[in-house]
């Protein structure tokens, strides 16, 4: 098994080689025309650091760069950084920027933007605040050159280059000096494409152009990492709620991808000959509960118990998906296809749900008729599907639950709330994320349990937060799978979430739509698109 010292060792290897000559121009690839697609779910916020939903982050990957990004067998490699090294005792990360790095504005990127943008995200992402926790100084050198000192050893490089969760990207620093509950109000990046302001145009699309004076690395492209040249000239992410429409428009070629088709619409779009249907991604979604920790009645541990033996996977994710060729179960917090999948304490789990014990369990959690209200983002028909069948399923066992209906970017907003329902609050959300993330547990936010420190619903359990920090320490597979099981049992103990099951949902583009990036995750780069 590779252990994370070869990891490091090809590291060095690996930035040496990367080396840009300064004379390497701005991208001169042919561009052709304008791709207009339909996303899995509509924009809603523009800031990384502020939310962690799948658009924004894709918003983040077009406008944004990353000191470091992972290429298609999953190993770092250097992207914004041109050489790196670390000291014998591995505490001391000296990075030096590569040449041509420049913001949309005009001005250079510089170390100093470097250590705003990771102290910012250090304050959120799961690994950021690991590294944080970790860090005895970061020290600016000159412009091209900064240094981190550890205080103890961290995979500095493994949560630098991790998409899962917050990934890293560099922002200006005087928008990443911002607190991270900020939200970050300029669009300006150094990434391939450039946020279009003038044509914005929220709840209806949003459009971004090629970025003329982005230098690419020199290596071809390999998923987040090696020369992102950008091969149109614009493309145009478009707000569809309709499903049917969505369709419609990428039959009349209107739009040239929808992201997220509706499964029952699929047989339609296999039989169109201008129309390809793609699994973009190749790892599939897992859906799950996020409860608020801190309110009632998710702050006693037997309702939140009483809902994993309440779900009906089966049920919902036909509720969800439809089809069951698409979707299946899955009971291991480290996902269904990852090296840390396990089977550690998952007896809760029985098809079809168990109502009776779930119903046992408020009882016992002293459950006094307390409201229980979801969040139903009702322009996202699977999401509100899943939130209205989730509501009846209280129901029925004699739960107050009431749905709060709004758009998406009023569950993002309101989902931060930590008060009480009756103050503004909330106590239910629907989310999905790939199956990819769940095998990255420094990195995905969803499976920290740091309380405050953690991802809205805010679970806390210290037993299992020291397990999660032993994760940066181990050097094999074998000792993360072991850290892996212990992780689980606690984890299914004290439900830090409930799992709704797993699905996998193909894209539908047209033809003349090319190039397209296949990744484990939710997300969609651009730079690789061809239009004929």
């Amino acid at each position: 098994m590779t252990s994370r010292r070869d990891f490091f060792k090809f590291g060095l290897t690996a930035s040496a080689a990367a080396a840009i000559p300064p004379s390497l121009r701005a991208q001169t690839a042919p561009q052709s025309g304008t791709v207009r697609m339909v996303k899995r779910v509509p924009l809603s916020a523009f800031d990384p650091v502020f939310s962690s939903a799948d658009t924004t982050q894709d918003h983040g990957f077009a406008i944004y760069d990353q000191l470091f990004g992972i290429d298609s067998k999953l190993r770092p490699q250097p992207q914004m950084i041109n050489r790196w090294e670390v000291s014998q005792d591995r505490l001391t990360y000296t990075f030096e920027l590569r040449d041509g790095l420049e913001w949309h504005d005009g001005t250079a990127a510089t170390s100093a933007d470097c250590i705003a943008s990771i102290r910012r995200w250090g304050q959120v992402a799961a690994g950021g605040i690991l590294i944080m926790a970790r860090t005895k100084d970061m020290v600016r050198k000159d412009d091209k050159t900064f240094s981190i000192i550890l205080k103890e050893r961290a995979p500095l490089i493994d949560l630098f280059a991790s998409p899962a969760g917050y990934p890293l990207f560099i922002m200006r620093e005087k928008d990443a000096s911002r607190p991270a509950t900020e939200q970050v109000t300029a669009n300006i990046g150094s990434g391939p494409f450039r946020f279009n302001e003038a044509l914005a145009r929220p709840g209806s699309n949003f459009t971004y152009d090629r970025n003329k004076n982005y230098v690419p690395r020199k290596e071809p492209a390999d998923l987040f990492a090696g020369g992102k040249i950008v091969n149109v000239e614009r493309v145009v992410w478009a707000t569809v709620a309709d499903p049917q429409t969505a369709i419609s428009a990428l039959q009349a070629g209107e739009v040239d991808l929808v992201q997220g088709p509706s499964i029952d619409l699929l047989p339609v779009l296999e039989a169109d000959p201008n129309i390809e249907v793609q699994m973009l991604n190749t790892a599939g979604y897992d859906w799950y509960l996020r409860l608020n920790h801190l309110q009632k009645p998710f702050n006693n541990v037997k309702a939140r118990q009483a809902l994993l033996h309440l779900i009906d996977q089966e049920a919902f994710m036909r509720a969800a998906v439809g089809d069951p060729r698409y979707f299946g179960t899955v009971t291991s917090i480290f996902g269904s296809g990852t090296l840390y999948s396990n089977d550690e304490n998952t007896s809760w789990y029985r098809k079809g749900g168990n109502p009776e014990k779930a119903k046992q369990l408020f009882q016992e959690a002293g459950y006094a008729g307390e409201k229980v209200v979801i969040l139903q983002p009702t322009d996202l028909p699977k999401y509100s599907n899943v939130a209205q069948l989730l509501a009846q399923s209280l129901q029925k066992i004699g739960i107050n639950a009431e749905l709060a209906p709004s758009d998406y970017a009023g569950v993002v907003k309101r989902r931060v709330n930590k008060g009480p329902a009756s103050d503004g609050g909330w106590s239910v959300f629907i989310a999905s994320q790939s199956d990819f993330s769940f095998g990255e547990p420094l990195a995905t936010a969803t499976l920290s349990a740091a309380g405050d420190k953690a991802w809205v619903g805010w679970p806390h359990n210290e037993e299992y937060e020291a397990l999660r920090a032993k994760w940066a320490d181990a050097e094999t597979v074998q000792q993360r799978q072991e850290l892996a099981r212990q992780m689980q049992k606690i984890w299914w103990d004290f439900v830090g979430f409930v799992f709704l099951g797993r699905s996998i949902e193909p894209a539908a583009h047209r033809k003349s739509l090319t190039g397209l990036v296949q990744t484990p995750m939710n997300y969609l780069p651009m730079w690789s698109m061809q239009k004929s």
